[in-house]
């Protein structure tokens, strides 16, 4: 499992977030996710940890806490959703307009 660590500043590195979790325990990796249109953090990352004691510790040490001038959101990380494939009618209920009607 892993740590959701929301509402972080834009400004901050992976090192950083190493060294705030590793007080707590193993931090075995960071991700911070870039928007990929502009390559710019989003302003949450994910932490997992060494075992799930470690990451019950940080959750509670650093949920709410503020850091670089940001009150953070620590919580379990929950499972991605599968959102689906993007096929079928898109054009929502109703079929095709109706644009064919004689009259």
């Amino acid at each position: 499992m892993s740590i959701y660590v929301g509402n972080l500043s834009y400004e901050v590195a992976e090192d950083d977030l190493k060294q705030v979790f590793s007080e707590y325990g193993t931090v075995k990796s960071v991700q911070l996710p870039k928007d990929r249109e502009t390559g710019r953090l989003r302003g949450f990352a994910f932490v997992e940890m060494g075992s799930d004691a470690e990451e019950a510790t940080a959750i509670e040490a650093l949920d709410t806490a503020e850091w670089m001038g940001r009150n953070l959101k620590v919580n379990k990380a929950k499972p991605r959703e599968d959102r689906g494939s993007f096929g079928g009618d898109r054009r929502g209920s109703g079929g095709g307009g109706g644009y064919n009607r004689r009259y």
